[in-house]
């Protein structure tokens, strides 16, 4: 299942940045106390990410939360 444009727009910007910082998806799930199976969901844009969520994958990559939403 593919999820709006807009999502999958923000998963490919967040794997690029965790590819980046040389995490796997569990790696980055731990750091972001998220689970494994939801990072991989926001990646493929088929779920549906709370700001909270994604303030946590932010700091857990290092990068500014407006980094991960710009022109997504």
């Amino acid at each position: 299942m593919r999820g709006p444009q807009h999502r999958r727009i923000l998963g490919e910007r967040i794997r690029s940045y965790r590819k980046r910082a040389g995490f796997s998806q569990e790696k980055l799930a731990e750091k972001a106390d998220l689970s494994a199976v939801f990072i991989s969901n926001v990646e493929r844009g088929t779920e549906n990410i709370s700001v909270d969520a994604l303030a946590r994958i932010a700091r857990a990559l290092g990068v500014r939360l407006r980094d991960l939403v710009a022109d997504a």
